[in-house]
């Protein structure tokens, strides 16, 4: 994973999950050269989280197992 400033993904069709209704989500975009971005909703001109798909897909896995839970 790596942060990034907001220049370079304004044109990215970013996504939101359709359970977002509190205002308080993130949002997922692919990328052209391959991996996921992702950025706070809130804050669409902050940084930008880059993951590589596999780096993305065990992420998903841990969230869905509770990994991150506490």
């Amino acid at each position: 994973m790596t942060s990034h400033s907001p220049t370079g993904y304004s044109g990215l069709p970013w996504k939101t999950a359709s359970a977002c209704n509190n205002g308080a989500c993130v949002e997922v975009a692919e990328l052209p050269r391959g991996g996921v971005a992702i950025r706070d909703n809130k804050h669409d001109g902050g940084p930008v989280l880059e993951f590589t798909l596999e780096e993305f897909r065990s992420f998903v896995l841990g969230v869905k197992s509770g990994e991150f839970d506490y």
